[in-house]
């Protein structure tokens, strides 16, 4: 059952970002390797491998925070540690690169990469707060399906915090 379509979409998206940034990179390291043309007294070979090299390390990177959306998909859970972190850097990334697209590309790549940056964050915000222990049953000893009521449940007198007000002075 999709309880929350975000994530899905996300890991699709990023998936498909992965892929065309790494297939795009490649075919610019051979138009430039074909082109055998040096840029400022550049090697043409090392500019053509560096630029395989870059494509498929970001390649790499936008296909591991897609993971870390799917099993925040699969999980319906919030990503923790290390996934929040990529996926929180992916997110200044896109925004980064719009910057750079509004002036170089133009609006049309500067909106994609701005709705990227929305979904990843919209991705982080939908799930925040919402996190569940390891083996998908409440902390609280429920099985989860009972009704939750407002009311608390104490075996002593109710205070109003977590700490009990001192016991009143008592004359000598």
């Amino acid at each position: 059952m999709v309880r929350r379509p975000v994530a899905w979409i996300v890991a699709l998206v990023l998936f498909a970002e992965a892929f065309g940034i790494a297939a795009l990179q490649w075919f610019m390291g051979v138009v430039v390797d074909n082109q055998d043309m040096s840029l400022a007294g550049l090697d043409p070979d090392v500019m053509s491998l560096s630029s395989k090299i870059g494509g498929v390390a970001f390649g790499l990177y936008f296909a591991l925070c897609g993971l870390i959306a799917l099993l925040v998909a699969v999980r319906d859970r919030t990503p923790a540690g290390l996934g929040r972190v990529l996926l929180i850097s992916a997110a200044v990334v896109h925004g980064v690169l719009g910057a750079v697209a509004w002036g170089l590309v133009g609006r049309h790549a500067f909106l994609f990469m701005m709705v990227v940056m929305g979904l990843v964050v919209l991705l982080l915000m939908t799930y925040d707060g919402q996190q569940r222990p390891a083996s998908g049953k409440p902390q609280d000893g429920t099985d989860g399906d009972a009704p939750v009521t407002d009311a608390p449940v104490t075996d002593g007198p109710v205070t109003d915090g977590p700490v009990s007000p001192p016991p009143a002075p008592t004359a000598p």
